[in-house]
């Protein structure tokens, strides 16, 4: 089991960034796959992006492409978000997840591990 802890979160206006950190402890990060979702008030939990073990592969879902950064330093055992040009719809609580297969999944129910969450609010 990896503790994940997410932090950076806070309120923006449009067009601003923010960078979200996952710090992890437990087993062995650099063996997992870590991921990004968020949550929306009244939605369900969306797939953001998602890093593999080795940082070999990441992949973005197609309304943050070009936009949002996901990298990990496996040894401070923590992933990033880096989310630039951010839109008021970006608005809502970010979770990382990791997943122990170690490749690309885009699903929730494929994670094992999920942190607290951070808000994430954009001004227009």
């Amino acid at each position: 089991q990896v503790q994940l802890v997410e932090s950076g979160g806070g309120l923006v206006q449009a067009g601003g960034s923010l960078r979200l950190s996952c710090a992890a402890s437990g087993r062995t990060f650099a063996d997992y796959a870590m991921g990004w979702f968020r949550q929306a008030p009244g939605k369900e939990r969306e797939f953001v992006a998602v890093i593999t073990w080795g940082s070999s592969s990441t992949y973005y879902v197609d309304s943050v492409k070009g936009r949002f950064t996901i990298s990990r330093d496996n040894a401070k055992n923590t992933v990033y978000l880096q989310m630039n040009s951010l839109k008021p719809e970006d608005t809502a609580i970010y979770y990382c997840a990791a997943n122990k297969y170690g490749g690309v999944r885009t699903l929730a129910r494929q994670y094992d591990d999920w942190g607290q969450g951070t808000q994430v609010t954009v001004s227009s």
